[in-house]
């Protein structure tokens, strides 16, 4: 059978293979700790689930708009001005099937064939993934521990080409947690207009900082970069829903008339269901998205103090989202009885294996030395998870 060139030479989420890994082993009965999904282990808040049934029950079953319906659009600018302090009509917002399609619908509006994308590494896997499926062309900047894995404003510079169009920032990161703050972020900024570029600034963990971290998104440091920014936020995250598939871009008028078109045709609108459960999400009490963000935040102290306490491991801290980036290198080129560990793939599958313990390799995010854990799952899981890579990495020599 012949498949397409493009989908040959894809590969699977890195992410999604090693939870599908552990989901596979759960089947079997097999007790395995996932530190590796980006998913909040919380039900979805129950005000919000009343929601999608109210919406069923009124009939709200069919065709909605293609860029969502105008309760939520005006909902997602009222969300984001009372957040950041910036403006978005109703024009200037589109409704997505999740944050990664927001993402895709963003990239095949404004990429032109061999454009090129500059991304930093860390990156979330889809990013490059997602500009090659558009044709355009990844650049990746290397960051470094020591700078909390963030881009400084000369590595960006020597990153432009005449070919550049856009800069994707995930702020706050994933895989890393790091948070940029105003000044790095105006730095960045100044770049971004002084060579005519966009940048797709992904906040979907914006809500998820510590540390009373003074968070700033991006489009809100000047009009001028606010015409220049695609914002993509979503509820996935803040709200626990991962499964409701919705994401949103704030943009151009004319950006996200090019995003309605293109949604237009490939995928209609997003569930008109999951629309009216964003919609109370969004729009109602906050105070669930407090009281996990706090819970994140014990379990972010927790993990950081534990990794450290392993021999071999080097653990930063992070100002957001719900990970740790910590530095496992030092157990390269050991091995214990047949599993020789020459590089983090290696390790998270030893770990799987051996301690049925699921985490994701730095590999995968372009960042080899390094392991992304999650913490959102339990205290409970956390400190089992640990204590069994603990024992695990030991037995390396």
């Amino acid at each position: 059978m012949h498949l397409s060139t493009k989908v040959n030479t894809m590969e699977f989420s890195g992410t999604m293979q090693i939870s599908g890994k552990a989901k596979e082993l759960k089947a079997q009965g097999i007790n395995v700790i996932d530190l590796s999904v980006g998913e909040p282990d919380f039900p979805t808040p129950q005000r919000i689930k009343n929601a999608a049934i109210k919406a069923m029950e009124d009939g709200h079953t069919g065709y909605t708009m293609a860029s969502g319906i105008i309760p939520l659009r005006k909902a997602v600018g009222k969300w984001i001005k009372d957040f950041s302090g910036v403006e978005y009509n109703t024009n200037e917002i589109i409704v997505s099937n999740g944050a990664k399609h927001s993402l895709y619908n963003a990239l095949q509006t404004i990429i032109e064939v061999g454009e090129e994308v500059i991304i930093p590494a860390p990156y979330w896997v889809t990013y490059p993934a997602l500009v090659e499926i558009v044709d355009g062309v990844p650049v990746y900047i290397d960051t470094t521990s020591e700078s909390n894995f963030k881009i400084t404003p000369n590595q960006l510079k020597d990153a432009i080409t005449d070919k550049t169009r856009a800069l994707i920032l995930c702020n706050p990161s994933n895989p890393t947690g790091s948070v940029y703050s105003k000044s790095e972020l105006e730095e960045i900024g100044k770049i971004v207009i002084e060579n005519d570029l966009y940048i797709i600034s992904d906040e979907i963990y914006s809500r998820l900082v510590y540390d009373d971290f003074d968070y700033v998104s991006f489009p809100s440091l000047s009009p001028e970069l606010k015409k220049k920014t695609i914002l993509i936020e979503g509820v996935s995250k803040s709200y626990s829903m991962t499964g409701w598939r919705i994401g949103f871009t704030a943009a151009d008028k004319e950006i996200i008339s090019g995003m309605g078109k293109l949604q237009s045709q490939m995928t209609s609108n997003p569930a008109s269901i999951s629309q009216y459960a964003a919609l109370e999400a969004i729009s109602g009490p906050q105070d669930d998205v407090e009281d996990m963000r706090k819970i994140f935040a014990d379990r972010r102290e927790f993990l950081f103090k534990a990794l450290n306490e392993i021999d071999g491991v080097k653990a930063e801290n992070a100002k957001g989202a719900f990970y740790l980036f910590p530095d496992f290198s030092s157990f390269f080129g050991k091995s214990y009885k047949e599993n020789k560990i020459e590089g983090s793939m290696d390790l998270a599958m030893y770990l799987i294996a051996e301690a049925k313990v699921a985490t994701v390799p730095g590999s995968v995010f372009g960042a080899e030395g390094f392991m992304r854990i999650a913490y959102a799952t339990s205290m409970e899981n956390l400190a089992e998870g640990i204590n069994r890579i603990r024992e695990a990495v030991s037995k390396l020599g």
